[in-house]
């Protein structure tokens, strides 16, 4: 396997007023092609910085970044910019769909944004990349015709239709219920064993067991980064668990659900 991502002595500080933060201290941190890597660390530990160092959305403040051997510091603006829309999908807590927008619209949005021509047919790669996570038949669906997990099945759908080999997920499961966390969790398993290299931050343990490496965050450094053991399978877990009503996660999309970083 090589490196999709690495980091070498990342560091991220802003300025509040006059008191400097320090989100990120020192990171290295290496990730594999096809690896499922759960981020974990309390508010304030830095882990949705480190992801958006990672997903291009930020820069860091000093260390270096290298994708897919690509020292990212050095890449031109449209470099960067095909990075970020091409080689990365990125999923989050809140789903970010538009509203009153059919859920084949949400999907193929990011590809109006894509001028490469890679993608000929943005139609059909938005409705195949809807049937890849179950929801072939929910095309034409407004959000709020949808339960919560289908909106973040929605938001994991637009974060493929580029075709991307990583996937960054931010607090995914963070609005879900139960039932329906484990239920996204199967289709990341999924998705990685087809071979797509996902980073997941999360403070939930029961969602981390899913992944196969845990890396632990504290005051912006890694304390902990290791295998783990016992890993869960999402699919058996979720046959175990009891069928309860769609409706019943319309609740936890009000609750706002995880905690920020």
């Amino acid at each position: 396997m090589s490196a999709v991502i690495e980091t070498r002595g990342v560091t991220k500080e802003y300025q509040m007023g006059e008191v400097l933060v320090r989100a990120l201290r020192g990171i290295d941190l290496k990730v594999e092609s096809g690896e499922f890597v759960s981020i974990m660390g309390a508010s304030g530990s830095g882990k949705s910085t480190l992801m958006n160092v990672m997903g291009c959305l930020d820069s860091a403040t000093s260390g270096d970044y290298f994708l897919d051997g690509a020292d990212v510091s050095k890449l031109s603006r449209d470099e960067y910019a095909e990075i970020r829309n091409h080689r990365i999908g990125f999923v989050f807590q809140g789903y970010n769909l538009l509203p009153r927008t059919s859920a084949i619209d949400n999907v193929e949005l990011p590809l109006f944004y894509d001028h490469s021509g890679r993608i000929e047919d943005s139609r059909g790669n938005a409705r195949r990349a809807l049937e890849r996570v179950g929801l072939g038949d929910r095309v034409d669906h407004e959000p709020s015709e949808l339960s919560g997990g289908e909106q973040q099945r929605v938001s994991i759908a637009r974060a493929l239709v580029n075709e991307p080999a990583i996937i960054l997920a931010d607090e995914p499961t963070g609005n879900l219920d139960s039932r329906t966390s484990v239920d996204v969790m199967t289709l990341f398993q999924e998705l990685n064993d087809q071979g797509i290299t996902i980073l997941l931050v999360t403070h939930e343990p029961d969602i981390a067991k899913y992944t196969k490496r845990v890396v632990i965050l504290r005051d912006g450094r890694i304390i902990s980064d290791s295998p783990v053991a016992n890993r869960g399978s999402a699919r058996e877990d979720l046959a175990r668990m009891p069928v309860v009503d769609d409706t019943s996660d319309d609740e936890t999309q009000e609750r706002g659900g995880g905690e920020g970083e």
